[in-house]
This record gives structure tokens, sequence and C-alpha cells, in this order.
């Protein structure tokens, strides 16, 4: 059973605010994925666009394949990290964090990860009736600011959190609450999270960050310049490393030759989009975050 097609009647969806943002993100991913030349393979991602009932156009105007490039490129890279990590930790259980429409699970599934999505109730129910259900996908419908997520996960056998797309619309405070409580609870797991730079995050506090069709972004009110990356270790004693990690290489002069390597370009190094892993100790922590 895959996603739902259009080989039935179209499910209507209505979504706004944060939660609407998940269409934005399944709409630019899926319309890089239909490319022959595509730098996502993610055909389940296509299946849903074209099975939802939503004016995305309309909404979000035409597709521009820059933008829907980078959006497959930010997923191709957290790919990528679920990957290696799956690679020491094969029996790994991976928690999406405001995982959306996300078909993240099915790119790069190995057989054993057990899998737990994190997002709010009305988001899951949708997730639920477009996507097939799965033995090792268990679906909670909660905040990720709820610690509830954090019980019954097995350390032991390896956790990994991912954080796509969601840390901008949190506050300060509760971005460095939940890589906290992850450093605490998770030892020897792992954080992988991205972020907006302080100049976009005031551009779309202030409602400037808009389309040509009225689509106004949703305020994202935490930004960090990727130069920052340091001062999330302060959150807990127990994170051992944060590291930088590069976009994948794309397609195009720019996702091929600037975007890779834009932590070693002096202009925007420090003012670009950035995407972190977060490590944290194998033993328990000492002390509580600071």
């Amino acid at each position: 059973m895959g996603a739902a097609t259009t080989n039935g009647p179209k499910v209507r969806v209505a979504l706004d605010g944060v939660s609407e943002t998940l269409l934005w993100t399944l709409y630019h991913r899926a319309m890089e994925a239909r490319r022959p030349d595509t730098v996502l393979d993610d055909p389940m991602a296509v299946e849903l666009l074209d099975g939802i009932d939503y004016p995305f156009e309309r909404r979000f105007g035409k597709a521009d394949m820059g933008s829907a490039q980078g959006q497959a490129l930010r997923a191709r890279t957290f790919d990528e990290e679920v990957r290696a990590f799956l690679g020491g930790h094969p029996d790994a259980t991976v928690v999406a964090l405001g995982e959306g429409l996300e078909t993240q699970f099915w790119r790069v599934d190995n057989g054993r990860v057990r899998w737990l999505t994190v997002d709010r109730p009305d988001v899951i129910a949708l997730r639920r009736l477009l996507l097939p259900a799965e033995p090792r996908v268990r679906l909670l419908g909660c905040s990720a600011l709820d610690e509830r997520w954090l019980d019954g996960l097995d350390p032991a056998r390896g956790v990994l959190v991912t954080a796509q797309g969601l840390m901008m619309y949190l506050r300060p405070s509760e971005v460095r609450h939940v890589i906290a409580r992850c450093a605490e609870r998770l030892p020897g797991g792992e954080l992988v999270l991205d972020a907006i730079p302080r100049w976009l995050s005031a551009q779309t506090v202030k409602g400037r960050v808009k389309t040509r069709e009225g689509y106004v972004t949703p305020p994202m009110p935490w930004g960090m310049d990727a130069s920052e990356r340091w001062k999330l270790r302060g959150a807990h004693p127990n994170i051992t490393e944060v590291r930088d990690v590069a976009l994948t290489r794309g397609r195009g002069f720019f996702y091929a030759h600037v975007a890779p390597h834009a932590n070693l370009i002096p202009l925007i190094r420090k003012r670009r989009p950035s995407i972190t892993v977060i490590r944290f100790g194998e033993g328990a922590a000492t002390g509580g975050p600071r």
C-alpha cells in the first residue's frame, strides 16, 4: 500500500499557521522529485502531492526550482545523517520531531530501524489518513515540548532525534529546553537540527517573508547564525560535540559549488541557513542544564 494517489478521490486538506508549512515543503520536495535529474528519489512525495486536494500553486505560487532543489537537498542531507547513524546502530530508534508529511522513513529504512513521528494531533491524523501504516513506525500527537515522546526510548539501541524545519518555530528558551532534555535522557544519542540565520528570523517575525500570491510565512522566532553554533553546547553538560553539516551536493553551479562549501565563503558563512549535529555523552549526565 502506498501513499494516497489520484487513483481515488483526492483528500481535501485544510491547514493554517505552522501546520500549513508542511504543505509548502511537500510541494517543493515533490516538484523536485518529479524531475528526471532529481537530487532526491522520493516517489512517495509525488504520490502524496497528486493525492491531496489543495490549491498548491494558487497558494504558494509556481514552484521555484531553486527553492524546490534546496528543500530536497536539505531532506537528503538529513537522510545521509540518519543513514550514517543507522550504520553504527542498525536497531536504533529515529524520533522525527515535527515531521509533517515527510516520507523519510521510506527513503532510509534498513529493515530494522524503529521510527517515532511526533507532531501536532491534526498532522498525525493527516499522516494516518495519507500514509501507509508500518509495524515499525509509531505516531504520537503531541508537541515537541511535551516530554512524553521521550518515554520508552531505549538509548542502549541508539536514538537519533531529527528536527527538520521545526526549531525555528520555537522560542529560544524552548529550543534550549528540547536540546537539554535530549542530552539528559538520551545518552549516546544524537540530535540533528536545522536553523535559519538571525536576519531571516527577524524578517519572518515582521511578516516580511511572503510570496507574490500573498502567502506569508509564519513567524520564526528562533534564528541562529552559523557562527553561533558553539553556544548550543552550553544547553547541557552531557553535550560532547556540536558539528556543522554541509549541504549535500546538488545540481547547477550554486548547489554544486557554492552551497556545499558555504562554511568556507567569508561573505555567507556566518549568515546562512545551517544544519547541525549535536552528540550526547555515553554516560548519565552530571548536573542539569545551564
